[in-house]
This record gives C-alpha cells, structure tokens and sequence, in this order.
C-alpha cells in the first residue's frame, strides 16, 4: 500500500513520450488552471518509442511511404488513406508553428528539418504501380508537388547513392516530394515536457505507475518511486495512459470494459548506423522502399537522413526481429502477461492468420550480418558493411483486436481506447503515430470532454488554423496555412 499522503490532479499523464507530451501541452494551452501530474519510468521524456534511433524519426506524411497508398486488384492506386494522413501531419505541422511562435519550446532546427521524401523501387511490376501512385497522389492538392522519374540519372541528382553502381538493365522507378520534414521527436518530447514543467505541471521521472483503479469519479494511481521503492497514491479526475507497449498492461488493469479484447504483438528490429561522415554528407533524403511479402508495414526498408540532437546521420533498416518485451527497456514477461480470458481467442486467431508475418520475422532474427549488408546494397549498391553499424531499435506493440468474423485481427495502426464515462484513456499501436500525435489529441479531448470542448474551439482554432477543414479541399487555405507554418518552422 502507498505510504506517503494521497496528491490529486486533475489530470494525470502516464509516460513521458509525445503522446502524453502534446495532450499535456494542449491541456495547458486549453485549461491552464487544470494541475497536471506527469509520471514517466525513465530518467527523462521521449526516450522509449519517442526516441529518434527507436524508430520515430521521421514525419510520416504519406508522402513516401508506399504502404499508406497500397495498389488494389486492379493496380489501381486509391489516395484516401495517404490524403488522411498528410491531413493528420498538417495538423501536427500548425501545432509545432504554434508552440515555436509562442516561444514555448526551442527553435525549430532544434527537432525539424526539411528533407526531401522520396519512395523508390526496382522491377516492372513495382515501377508499374508507383507509377500509378504517382498519378493518383499527384491530381490531390496536398500532393501535387510530387515529382516522378524512371530515369537513372534523375535519380542520382535526387540521392547519388541509391543510383550509383546500379545495373542499368534493371527498371527503376522514384517518386520524390522535395517539401518533406525530419521530425526528432525524442527532442519534441523534451522540449513540450519541459513547457509543461513551467507551466506548473508536477514532473516525475523515475516514478512508475504499478497500479490503476477507479476511485470515486475519477481514478486512484499506485506510483513506484524506482530509485527509493516508496510507493504513494494519485488520484486524477482523468487519467491519459501514454505509455506505449506499457499501456496494454495498465488499461487492462483499470478494469474498464473498453479494452476487453485487446491484445498486443510486439515487433522489435535492429538498424545500420553510417559512421562514415563522407557517405553521410552525400545523402539528403529519406528513400523509402517496398516491403517484403509477410512484412509488417513497420518494416518498410529505408535509407534515411536523419538530425538526432542537431547533428546529421544516416541510417538503413530495418530489419525485422522479435522480443516478448513490450517496451525496450520491458520485461520478457510481458507478452505472457498480457494474455487474458477475454483476448486469448482474438491472439490465436492473429497467430493461425498471420504465419507469413511469423516466417518474416523467424527469417530475420536468422539474418547473418552479411545478409543485413547484401540487404544494404539493394538500396545502395557501392555501400560497404564497415562504414555501418548494427543499432537496435525500439520495441513497437501491434495492436490485436477482436472480429466478428476472424476472432480476432492484427492491427497496424493507432487505436485510442476510452471508458464509457471519458475519464481514462489511453492509445495502443504503432505507426505513423508520433507525426500525428496533435490530431489524435484533439479528437482525443473531444471524445473525452464533450461538454468543455465546444468552448475550447475557437483557441484550438487559434492554434490550429486550418481547424475544421479539409485542406485537400480547399487549396487556397492549404497555400495560405503552408506558407504560414512553413515561414515559422523555418522550412521554407
């Protein structure tokens, strides 16, 4: 039992990443009386799934990634997901413009930079229906800058090393967007948790959230205090569980009958670091490519600039692995643990329906470190492994869900649960996730505070000017709003 004296907050935030960050953020812009008690296991924020080396450094705008404009029976390419998203970004984008041009966080330089976006691939049949996403995206207004090539020396003007070296009896085909971003949101994280720290919220790393239970109108916390082992209790009118593959764990300790069914499929994976500075120099771009048959959508393989804390780098992934952790620094317990009465049908169901996923990831956990570098030289033919190093990267939880149909299905997204009363939530899964971190709270405030929230809208509107619109629809407002954002961001 806790043995300190019981804090209350309005509002308590489980986990320090991004996502716990910017509804942090927006609670303060919104409610700035609201007190804000933030708990996080580790020694500082944005250091599990946030972390730019954990598989989050990029800001997935659907401008190059070929998975969220996937090719249908008939080739035919359908841009309403890859328009979704970059909606979703944009409104990440304003939200970043706003907090820089209140002078609540750093400079923009200091977690974004413009990089083209470029997706690139190999083979007729691939050069085939990048073709047909580039004729699709490119009539959207949000995508009508995008340019397209089957020309080599096209190609090595956008990114030398992709082209150099390459059998040119091979058909290649690129797509590139030159108004992409690089987004360090490990370097966001801090800096928006660092603004709530001045805004009178309670900071508490190094404390984790062992137990979570309803209390009145709200909910009781047991927090674990890691360097001392003193416990203590929280209560918290409304509880946001942000604390990636730790969440599963805590919603299905609330007890609430919105996260019966759910389970999770942790995926983990290793990248190649460039330590060479004269490579590093010579790629600015983030080159997407097609995933392997079986391969999750996280496994798109990549070559990508990447800033970390200001400085450049460039990395290749990834590759595929497996962990029961539900977090990098979790336990191997954690899948086992997860698994309950009410989720174990829709488990078993994602186990018998997804054995080419399982056959992937066998097959990667086997890859030789010759075979990581041969996987190189697809996107990069002169590449050599000593200029490279082995990193692992970040532990990601898809998200398993029930289906009338199959009994259960695996889920490559982002799904937010929330307690019929609105007073806990919590987001499970993956990708594209941090990029569109500002939309999912907002929809997130309105599903829990239906009755504050119409009286929030005109400050949302404030901070978000493209609120309430389409900008794909409007291709007026999307110039006027890009420029503005551009011109703060510094991206222009």
């Amino acid at each position: 039992m806790p043995s300190q004296p019981t804090q209350n907050f309005d509002v308590a935030l489980i986990g320090g990443g991004v996502m716990s960050a910017t509804l942090g953020a927006f609670i303060k812009q919104l409610e700035p009386e609201w007190s804000i008690g933030l708990f996080e296991n580790l020694d500082q924020a944005g250091l599990e799934s946030s972390g730019p080396w954990n598989n989050a450094g990029t800001g997935h705008a659907a401008l190059c990634e070929l998975n969220y404009a996937p090719a249908g029976k008939d080739g035919s390419v359908d841009p309403a997901k890859a328009i979704g998203i970059n909606e979703q970004f944009q409104v990440s984008r304003q939200f970043y413009a706003h907090m820089v041009a209140q002078g609540l966080i750093g400079p923009p330089k200091t977690f974004i930079n413009p990089l083209a976006h470029m997706s690139f691939v190999m083979g007729d049949a691939h050069a085939q229906y990048l073709r047909a996403r580039y004729e699709s995206l490119s009539a959207q207004p949000l995508f009508e800058k995008m340019q397209h090539t089957e020309d080599l020396s096209t190609i090595n003007e956008w990114a030398p090393l992709v082209a150099e070296g390459r059998d040119p009896s091979v058909r290649v085909a690129a797509s590139r967007v030159e108004a992409g971003t690089d987004v360090d949101f490990g370097s966001l994280t801090r800096q928006l948790t660092s603004y709530l720290g001045v805004a009178g919220a309670e900071l508490n790393f190094g404390h984790r959230v062992t137990g979570l239970e309803r209390s009145g109108n709200g909910w009781q916390l047991t927090v674990k205090n890691r360097a001392t082992g003193a416990k203590r209790a929280v209560n918290a009118k409304f509880v946001f569980v942000g604390a990636g593959g730790g969440a599963l764990h805590l919603l299905q300790a609330s007890g609430i009958a919105e996260a019966k069914g759910f389970g999770g499929f942790p995926v983990s994976g290793q990248f190649l670091r460039c330590t060479n500075e004269e490579i590093i120099s010579r790629h600015h771009a983030k080159v997407y490519g097609q995933a392997s048959v079986g391969a999750p959508p996280m496994s798109v393989p990549h070559l990508d600039t990447r800033f970390v804390d200001g400085k450049r780098s460039l990395m290749f992934g990834p590759y595929g692995g497996f962990s029961p952790k539900f977090l990098k620094t979790g336990s191997y317990l954690d899948l086992v643990a997860s698994v309950r009465p009410h989720n174990l049908v829709p488990m078993l169901a994602v186990a018998k329906d997804n054995t080419s996923l399982v056959k992937y990831l066998v097959t990667e956990v086997l890859k030789s470190r010759a075979k990581k570098d041969e996987a190189l030289r697809e996107y990069y033919p002169a590449g050599e492994g000593s200029d490279w190093e082995l990193i692992t990267a970040g532990q990601r939880v898809q998200v398993i869900k029930k289906d009338a149909r199959k009994g259960g299905v695996l889920q490559f997204g982002t799904e937010v649960i929330t307690s019929a009363d609105g007073t806990l939530s919590g987001l499970l899964g993956a990708s594209p996730g941090a990029s569109t971190a500002a939309p999912i709270m907002i929809e997130l405030l309105n599903r829990c505070f239906p009755q504050q929230f119409s009286g929030w809208e005109s400050k949302l509107k404030e901070i978000i000017p493209s609120y309430g619109a389409k900008l794909n629809e409007n291709p007026l407002l999307l110039a006027e709003v890009t420029a503005a954002t551009d011109k703060v961001l510094e991206l222009a």
